[in-house]
This record gives structure tokens, C-alpha cells and sequence, in this order.
């Protein structure tokens, strides 16, 4: 850790120039209570730096959460071996993308009966504040269980016993960016109405024991919890073509976790809103997920309760480049030569040499860099990965 004042505290080595600046600026705000806590992954964001801890008091600010509320992972270990799998896994990766629609908007009305019955009977009674239109109730329903695109994944993957683990990366979908989205723009409306100065717009927040600040409480947590049921929902689904396909196996452990999320927590003896963005929380014994990228590696860690870093961790790899960048900078070749012997979709590499893992930090830098945060539970190397396009 480097401590840069007493407003902001660096666990990253690599970092540019626009990056420092970003969290230095929101280390600045009046209602950080404390300091900023920048994760090894931590890359340019909306606002707030994507891989950042930030403790207010009094207060939260909707883009710091970001646009994609409850974005996390989830895992589970099973029973079965490598040597439980065939050598061609390619019909098992249709068989997820069958249960498991992908991408943005495309498949979502035919998926699989189990994740409709799951989706009506956990909307029938959670409901955000924000009364939804009839296109936003649709989309809330047609969404959950879906994967979305971008980094959200699916993976079959082996960890250091040959034990074959069942990951996936997704968060509330299209309602949590849309809910995210106005509640931003309250906040931006507000800070112009009480002239609140502000370095950057996008960190205008929203005061405690205001109706704003309640009714975006409410809405978050109402997509809180809708990215949990989202990743279970897929992992359930999911799961189950695995076990068919294999022809048996049982589920043995499960973890799933928040890295764009606030909840109030106390710290060093005070009662805060801690705001992960891009981070997760690694209390004593807690476990969480921190993955890389296609072509790399995932681990299942346990929480090591820093106090430093308001018992927090990475959240992944963290991108070293932008989608532009990695769209102009490299190729489907050497994408294709990252992915080696994985089942994964090879057909559609034109359409992710945006998530080519070189447009990434190396996720095993950022793990050394995590070593005073987690300790690594298993390491996980993807045989499988399926991705929206």
C-alpha cells in the first residue's frame, strides 16, 4: 500500500495519469469521511474510479455505484473431475447459451421455463420505488436470467485439485443501468439547485434525509437484489445443463458477490456509506471472486479484513485499455492464440477482440498486489467460456 496523503491510500502500481487525477478528485469531496481506498485493478470510470472504496458520510453518490448497480460474481464448486468432462466440450457451450440468453436484448423472451417461473415469482413481491413504465416492467422481467454483454461471462472451469467449478459474471441488467441513470441526473439536478461546486458533475451526490436520497436507497437495493437473483437464476439453469450433459454431479459450495454496490457500514469507529465501485468486500474469513480475463485466470479468495482498505479487495483484472483502443489495437489472431485449447466462441472472435485479455491488467499482478487484502482459496482456469456479443 502507498499512502499518497491522508484523503487517498494506493494499493495499484500501474496507474495512469488520468486515473490518479480522477480519485484524487473525489478524495477532495467534503463528504468523504476518511480516505479513498484505490484497488490494484483501479482504472479510469464514470466520476469515481472504477476499483475504488469511498466512505461518506452523509451522503452517496449514484455514478461512484455506477450504471450497472449490483454488478458481481458467482461460483460454484461441484463434485465433478476433469476427467468427468469429454474432450469436446462444444455442445455443452451451446446448451448454456440456450439457457442462458446473451448479449443486449436478443433471445430474452425464450428463455429457459425455469428462469420465467423464477422471475415472476420473485418480481410478484420486490418492486423498486421508481414507478416503471410498462416497457420498463417488461424489461425487468425479460432481463432476469440473462447475462447481458460486455465482460459478463459464463465459464466452466478446473481448480488446483482438478475440481470443476461453474463461474459467472453479471449484474441487474438493463432496469439497474436505467434506475442508475436517472437517479444521476437527480443528483446533478440537485447539486445545480443548492449550488454545490463540484470538480466534476458526475460526482454530485445526493444528502441523507432527503426524499432524493431515500428514493435512490430503495431503488438500489431493489437492484441489489435483483443482481443476486439474476446470477443465481443463471447459475441454477446452468448448473443443470452441466450435470445432464456430464450425466451427474452435485453442487457443493456456493459464493456470490457485489463489486458495484454501497451499503452502510461502520469503520475505524464510525457509521459510513461505503461505495464499492469495482471492489469487493473482504472481511475476515469472507469469501469473494476476483477474475481475470478470457484467456486467463479466476480465484476464489478469502477476505483478510484490512482495515485499510475498509475490508475490501480488487474486483478483477481492470482494464488497461478502452473498448476503442482495443478494437484498433489488436486482433482476432492473437485473440485466438490467447484463447488456446478453451471451448469458447471462436466464430464471433471479430465481435470480442474488445475483451481480448492484453486490453487487461494481468490479473496475476493484480493478485500480488491483493496479497495484504485476500488470501487465494483456488485457482481457477477456464476450459469453457461463453460471452454476449
Amino acid at each position: 500500500m502507498q499512502v499518497i496523503n491522508d484523503k487517498l491510500k494506493i494499493w495499484a502500481t500501474d496507474l495512469d495519469q488520468k486515473t490518479m487525477q480522477q480519485a484524487r478528485r473525489t478524495s477532495r469531496l467534503p463528504i468523504v469521511a476518511g480516505h479513498v481506498a484505490l484497488m490494484p485493478d483501479a482504472h479510469l470510470g464514470l466520476g469515481a474510479t472504477i476499483g475504488s472504496v469511498v466512505p461518506t458520510e452523509g451522503a452517496v453518490i449514484p455514478a461512484c455505484v455506477g450504471v450497472d448497480i449490483g454488478c458481481g460474481m458467482a461460483a460454484v464448486r461441484t463434485d465433478l473431475v476433469s476427467t468427468d468432462l469429454p474432450d469436446n466440450l462444444t455442445p455443452l457451450l451451446a446448451r448454456i447459451a440456450k439457457v442462458v440468453p446473451a448479449g443486449v436484448g436478443r433471445g430474452h423472451d425464450h428463455r429457459d421455463w425455469r428462469t420465467q417461473r423464477a422471475a415472476t415469482a420473485w418480481l410478484e413481491d420486490n418492486h423498486p420505488r421508481t414507478q416503471l413504465s410498462d416497457r420498463q416492467e417488461k424489461k425487468t422481467y425479460t432481463q432476469l436470467g440473462t447475462l447481458g454483454s460486455g465482460n459478463h461471462f459464463v465459464e466452466v472451469s478446473l481448480d488446483e485439485d482438478d475440481r470443476v467449478w461453474l463461474v459467472l459474471h453479471s449484474g441487474s441488467r438493463g432496469i439497474g443501468n436505467e434506475l442508475a441513470q436517472s437517479h444521476i441526473a437527480e443528483a446533478k439536478s440537485v447539486a445545480k439547485r443548492l449550488e454545490i461546486g463540484l470538480e466534476d458533475p458526475d460526482l454530485a451526490f445526493l444528502l441523507e434525509g432527503t426524499d432524493e436520497f431515500d428514493h435512490y436507497i430503495a431503488d438500489l437495493h431493489f437492484a441489489q437484489a435483483y443482481a443476486v437473483v439474476n446470477r443465481e437464476t443463471m447459475l441454477d439453469v446452468a448448473l443443470k445443463e452441466l450435470f445432464r450433459f456430464v450425466g451427474k454431479g452435485r453442487e457443493r459450495d456456493r459464493v456470490n458477490c457485489h463489486h458495484n454496490y454501497t451499503e452502510r457500514e461502520t469503520h475505524f469507529g464510525h457509521e459510513v456509506w461505503v461505495t464499492r465501485k469495482g471492489a469487493i468486500s473482504a472481511q475476515v474469513g469472507q469469501l469473494g471472486i476476483i477474475p481475470g480475463s478470457m484467456g486467463t485466470d479466476t480465484y476464489i479468495v478469502e477476505g483478510l479484513g484490512n482495515p485499510e482498505s475498509y475490508m475490501s479487495s480488487a474486483h478483477g483484472a481492470g482494464r488497461r485499455m478502452s473498448r476503442t483502443q482495443a478494437k484498433k489495437t489488436l486482433t482476432v489472431e492473437s485473440l485466438e492464440k490467447a484463447m488456446g485449447d478453451r471451448t469458447w466462441l471462436g466464430d464471433r472472435a471479430n465481435k470480442l477482440v474488445d475483451e481480448h485479455p492484453d486490453a487487461y491488467k494481468d490479473i496475476n499482478e493484480v493478485m500480488r498486489q491483493s496479497a495484504d487484502l485476500v488470501k487465494v482459496q483456488h485457482r481457477l482456469q477456464a476450459v469453457l467460456n461463453y460471452k454476449g456479443t
